[in-house]
C-alpha cells in the first residue's frame, strides 16, 4: 500500500480491519469463510466495504487467486451540531484539546492537517494558519482566523517546531472521547456523542455554504481540488434554519469579544450595534 502511495490512515484502517477479521475467526485464504465474517458483523456498508476492499490487497499481494462482493454504500445525510454544542466541548475540554478542537472548527482542516500544523504556519500578524501539509491530494491554502483562536494558540508551549505536540493521532483521538463522553454525561445530551473530529469541517463547510452561498468559497476552504468533489461534498449537508441569537454591543469591549465569540455585526440601533450568531 506504501507503494501505491496509500495515506497512512487508510493503511492504518486497513491493517485494523485484517486484524480485527482474523481475530473474530476469519480465516483471510478462504473467501467464503472472510465472507461469511464479514456479513454478520454489526457494520454498515461502508465498513463492509472497507473490510472487503482490504482483504482483496491481502490478496493481492499474498498472489491469491480469490474474490470477494462487493457492498453498495448508501449515502447519508451528514450529523450537523449547533455551534453552541460545538462550543460546549470545546470549553470544557483541556486548553490543548480546545484549541485544537478551535483550529478544527475554525480551518475545516482534516484532524492530520492540524496535527502536522507548525509555528512556521501561523502569521500572528496576518491571523492565518497554512495548511502546508494537506492530505487526501487536497491543496495547500492559508485560512483567516479569530483573535480567540490566535490567543489561544499563542498560549500553548513552544517547546518543538510543531504546534500541537501529541505524539500521534491516536492520541488525541482517544483524549477527545474521553472529554466528549464527559461533557455529554454532565450536561446531559447525547448528541455530543455524534460529534467527531470530521463533523467540524462538515459544521465549518455548511457555515460558509449558507454565508457566502457559493460553491468554490467552500471549495477553497476546504481544499478540493475539484468542483464535482466539493459539490458532492456539499450535497450531504443539511440545510440551516434561519434561527439565531442575537445580542447588542454598547461599547468597544462588548463588540470585541462578540466578534470573537463568532457573532457577526447586523445593524446599528441608535448608538448601540446588533450582532447575531447562527443558533
Amino acid at each position: 500500500m506504501r507503494e501505491k502511495n496509500y495515506s497512512p490512515d487508510t493503511i492504518e484502517r486497513y491493517t485494523k480491519i485484517l486484524d480485527t477479521l482474523t481475530k473474530r475467526g476469519a480465516i483471510l485464504t478462504n473467501s467464503s469463510n472472510v465472507k461469511a465474517t464479514i456479513d454478520k458483523q454489526q457494520w454498515d456498508n461502508g465498513t463492509k466495504q472497507h473490510a472487503r476492499n482490504a482483504v482483496m490487497l491481502f490478496y493481492k499481494f499474498a498472489h491469491i487467486a480469490e474474490t470477494l462482493p462487493s457492498y453498495k454504500y448508501t449515502e447519508k445525510m451528514i450529523f450537523i451540531p449547533t455551534e453552541n454544542e460545538i462550543d460546549q466541548l470545546i470549553s470544557g475540554s483541556k486548553h490543548t484539546l480546545a484549541t485544537f478542537l478551535q483550529t478544527l472548527k475554525e480551518t475545516a482542516s482534516r484532524y492530520g492537517e492540524a496535527l502536522a500544523l507548525k509555528w512556521l504556519d501561523f502569521n500572528t500578524e496576518a491571523n492565518t494558519l497554512s495548511i502546508n501539509q494537506p492530505e487526501k491530494g487536497s491543496n495547500a491554502r492559508s485560512i483567516k482566523i479569530s483573535n480567540k483562536l490566535s490567543i489561544m494558540l499563542s498560549t500553548l508551549p513552544h517547546n518543538t517546531n510543531k504546534i500541537f505536540q501529541y505524539k500521534n493521532k491516536d492520541i488525541v483521538r482517544r483524549s477527545f472521547q474521553r472529554a466528549r463522553k464527559r461533557i455529554a454525561k454532565n450536561l446531559g445530551n447525547p448528541r455530543l456523542l455524534q460529534i467527531h473530529f470530521h463533523t467540524l469541517r462538515h459544521w465549518r463547510a455548511t457555515i460558509e455554504l449558507h454565508k457566502t452561498n457559493n460553491v468554490y468559497t467552500v471549495m477553497k476552504l476546504l481544499g478540493h481540488k475539484s468542483l464535482s468533489n466539493t459539490q458532492k461534498y456539499i450535497g450531504l449537508l443539511p440545510d440551516l434554519t434561519d434561527d439565531y441569537v442575537s445580542e447588542v454591543a454598547h461599547t468597544t469591549q462588548e463588540i470585541l469579544n462578540l466578534v470573537n465569540n463568532g457573532y457577526e455585526y447586523v445593524t446599528n440601533n441608535g448608538e448601540d450595534k446588533i450582532f447575531r450568531k447562527r443558533k
